[in-house]
């Protein structure tokens, strides 16, 4: 089974400081038939106005990403985790047992513009936990990088469960492929740009699942500025 989840279908929020489109319900946003994807809870896109952000909140047992596509992002917590994050780095955040944090635009002249990302944890209640790391973007120019993992494989982020996140970037001629497994899900992100995946065309913020399905894809780009791919492989 596959499944089209359009950008101008999401939820949105808008105030004098953030907007924010919800792949999956969230908040005020509510769905029913977009409640998550497997142990994928929350695709939010956000961009916070300068000097803006979300003040100290609490989290328990849920697995948080952060990608910054643009800007700068400060985070703390207070398990000591600390630090800004700049375009191209992504964040890692086990809220575990429960944590109290904190985001912010870090500029006060640019906007923010990231990713913010739930996965469901496989085990629970375990201490709170921080880390973060930068991917060249030309790195993933015609070829998948694994960013984040169960083992912290290639370099990549470790988290809680079983679940990888791969990227990529595709311009006007490059080409990747992706194998899909009929016991695992899967679920496509488009970050930024335009990519045509099986001859489908998708744009910035659209997404693809799929279910039971054992294929291969192929994806290509289609544009002179690179499209920026996600990719989570989920337990089934």
């Amino acid at each position: 089974m596959k499944l089209h989840r359009p950008a101008d279908a999401r939820g949105q929020v808008r105030t004098d400081w953030l907007d924010s489109r919800h792949t999956f319900s969230f908040g005020h946003f509510h769905d029913p038939d977009w409640m998550g994807f497997g142990a994928l809870r929350v695709i939010n896109e956000d961009r916070v106005a300068p000097g803006a952000g979300f003040p100290t909140h609490g989290h328990a047992n849920m697995e948080i990403l952060s990608y910054v596509l643009d800007g700068a992002l400060a985070h703390k917590d207070d398990s000591g985790g600390a630090g800004i994050l700049q375009a191209g780095e992504v964040q890692w955040m086990g809220a575990g047992h429960g944590i109290e944090h904190s985001e912010f635009n870090a500029s006060a002249d640019a906007p923010v513009h990231f990713l913010q990302i739930w996965i469901q944890p496989d085990r629970v209640n375990l201490p709170p936990g921080h880390a973060q790391r930068a991917f060249d973007g030309q790195d993933r120019r015609g070829r998948w990088v694994t960013l984040v993992s169960p083992d912290g494989r290639d370099g990549s982020l470790a988290i809680r469960q079983q679940a990888t996140l791969q990227g990529t970037w595709l311009a006007a001629g490059d080409r990747v492929e992706a194998r899909l497994l009929a016991d695992r899900r899967y679920w496509l992100q488009v970050a930024r740009g335009a990519v045509d995946v099986d001859g489908q065309r998708l744009q910035a913020g659209d997404g693809l699942g799929w279910v039971d399905e054992a294929t291969s894809l192929v994806l290509e780009g289609v544009d002179t500025d690179a499209a920026d791919i996600l990719l989570f492989t989920l337990p089934r």
